[in-house]
């Protein structure tokens, strides 16, 4: 929204920094970063006093979680806020690229906003159905990756680029938006297994989405890319300043977050900051560093269909109990113990998603 001021400036003044992606994205962190700290306790209290018993706690769980009764859930709204309030006031609203993600998050934001207040209003487990949140998702999605498609260069429209070697292109043609549906509705759910411990999701997230922002910012620069000899997707950059805002909007929601929680972030936020994650991949056609920088969620989720496969199978379990974090604690291993190890394994994914823009 301020971008407009740039019509005021003659090159040489105060109204020219609006023109540089990299002074509005440090700034759509730190507004992102004071909107978390001014709301935060408010909407807690807020949330508390509106939700009573808080988030269900599983009985089948592990038993340390029982303590965690009463915790307001819908956390998520805190990061939602902050996020689009600061994406808003900083990025070029004339982007396609910026509207498509944020209608994504938005949208899946939604999704899990109703399944939140199904299971605090109904205090249980199950909220809305599996099957509706899934089917609501591949249509969120579908339309995004169409809108992606149509945004694209034409030589890339319908493309699928892989890491590491150089000008290689996938022809997926009509195909390309039902893969695009999977990588959105896929990333979106991983993240949603993720957030099972204080902490936990969030930083992965911000890691992801912070790797996935530089990225998109070099892919969207001709100069960069012709130099990296990765595809150019012009536009793209200013989904620097969505991915900065997250990062700030995601730090304020950590300082409320981080062990013993006082919010938990539910699905509202969950499936929405997946869903960015594979929205902003699937923009940047990096959808399968995604898979890498995102490893973490991808691991959480993968345990999750083996340990149902095999249980169906065999009538067995490979895991003591799955998403693969509460197999950790059913090993007798402290959640911060747990969290703070994920934290450096996505650490390292980010480094090597990274490091794909170099090995060509």
């Amino acid at each position: 929204m301020l971008y407009w001021l740039t019509e005021f400036s003659d090159g040489g003044d105060v109204f020219n920094l609006f023109r540089y992606i990299t002074f509005r994205a440090g700034m759509a962190f730190a507004t992102a970063l004071i909107f978390g700290f001014i709301f935060g306790r408010p909407l807690i209290n807020l949330l508390r006093r509106r939700q009573g018993k808080g988030q269900p706690i599983r009985m089948d769980g592990p038993q340390t979680h029982l303590a965690k009764a009463g915790t307001p859930t819908m956390g998520g709204l805190l990061i939602l806020s902050a996020l689009l309030f600061s994406t808003l006031l900083w990025a070029r609203l004339d982007n396609p690229y910026v509207w498509i993600v944020l209608g994504v998050t938005v949208a899946f934001g939604l999704i899990g906003f109703a399944d939140d207040y199904a299971k605090v209003s109904k205090q249980n487990t199950k909220g809305v159905s599996s099957r509706v949140r899934f089917l609501l998702g591949l249509l969120i999605a579908a339309l995004a990756c169409w809108f992606a498609a149509a945004s694209h260069p034409e030589a890339l429209a319908g493309q699928l680029a892989l890491p590491v070697f150089k000008n290689v292109l996938v022809d997926l043609g009509i195909f390309f938006i039902p893969f695009g549906m999977i990588v959105i509705v896929g990333a979106a759910n991983a993240v949603n297994l993720t957030d099972g411990l204080d902490g936990l999701a969030i930083m992965p997230v911000m890691i992801a989405a912070g790797t996935l922002g530089v990225i998109a910012y070099i892919v969207g620069n001709f100069n960069y890319t012709d130099y990296l000899g990765v595809h150019f997707v012009p536009g793209t950059g200013e989904l620097l300043i969505f991915t900065a805002a997250l990062f700030g909007g995601g730090l304020g929601f950590l300082w409320y977050n981080a062990p013993p929680a006082a919010v938990f972030m539910g699905d509202t936020g969950s499936l929405a900051l997946g869903g960015a994650l594979g929205a902003i991949a699937v923009c940047a056609k990096h959808e399968i560093v995604l898979a890498i920088v995102g490893g973490l969620f991808v691991v959480e989720a993968l345990s999750v269909i083996i340990q149902v496969l095999y249980f169906k199978r065999t009538g067995r379990r490979v895991f003591l109990m799955a998403p693969i974090h509460h197999h950790f604690e059913k090993k007798g291993w402290a959640e911060p113990q747990i969290v703070i190890r994920f934290w450096i394994i996505s650490l390292i994914l980010a480094a090597i998603g990274l490091a794909t823009l170099k090995l060509r």
